[in-house]
């Protein structure tokens, strides 16, 4: 790890409860990578979230999997109680044990032997309580659930011009067993076609062809344009923009280290 990096690292005063939006292509995945190394944060995923109550049959895991059985979506209210659980798990949000008001078994609010899902749980301010919510929320809907729930308190979206993408998705190869992804413009393999650590073929994802991944931000921009306006307006949003991940990060973390630092 660079200096740079490690000072960074030591600097936060208060947690980040960091949300990031991007359309496909737009860089995410390295973001948050260097997000996480950057500012030691942990990355909470809802999908890994999902699949761990469902694999060790927690209650909630139960009722999603039986959703997911019979062809259905997860219900966000479903979603935000199994995020808060495990934020409750970590000792991020205060748990029945500390509050007269907590988590219950199901993951909802109880209050005096009363749910209520509209009384936002008391949340840890530490550094160490830092985190990246991957996968959730991709709408107002689900926005609003959380909200209700967790003090939620930066959310990011990065601005990548549309052609800079369909460049990027043109040159871009992956070892599907991995998730290893190559450029072949910046970030091209040792040999053409294989990958670097086990030798084995590069292959194109099959809608990485410039006219699908098209579609899809077209797709993006109109689903996700009202979760951008909404939190927009209770002031969390914060727009970032660049053509690449190495001039966006730079810009990141001065933004982390000015509202956390």
């Amino acid at each position: 790890m660079s200096t740079a990096a490690t000072n960074i690292r030591t600097k936060l005063r208060k947690a980040a409860r960091v949300i990031l939006v991007g359309p496909p292509g737009s860089g995410k995945g390295t973001q948050s990578g260097r997000l996480l190394d950057h500012f030691k944060m942990s990355a909470i995923s809802s999908g890994d979230i999902l699949r761990e109550n469902i694999r060790n049959r927690t209650p909630l895991g139960v009722e999603a999997e039986s959703i997911i059985q019979r062809g259905g979506l997860v219900n966000d209210s479903t979603m935000v109680k199994l995020i808060v659980g495990e934020l409750s798990k970590r000792g991020w949000v205060e748990s029945r044990s500390t509050l007269t008001s907590g988590i219950t078994a199901t993951g909802a609010l109880s209050i005096m032997g009363h749910e209520s899902k509209h009384t936002r749980l008391a949340t840890s301010n530490s550094p160490s309580s830092s985190f990246l919510l991957d996968g959730f929320p991709r709408t107002v809907g689900q926005a609003k659930s959380l909200d209700d729930e967790v003090d939620m308190n930066f959310v990011v979206n990065l601005d990548v011009p549309r052609d800079v993408i369909l460049e990027r998705i043109a040159n871009r190869m992956v070892h599907v067993p991995s998730g290893r992804v190559y450029n072949m413009t910046w970030n091209p393999p040792k040999v053409l076609g294989i990958d670097d650590v086990t030798g084995e073929p590069l292959t194109r994802r099959p809608d990485d062809c410039p006219e699908t991944f098209a579609k899809r931000l077209k797709a993006y921009d109109e689903s996700t344009a009202p979760l951008l306006e909404y939190y927009d307006k209770v002031g969390l949003l914060w727009t970032v923009s660049g053509k690449s991940s190495d001039e966006i990060t730079p810009q990141l973390d001065e933004e982390i280290m000015r509202r956390f630092g």
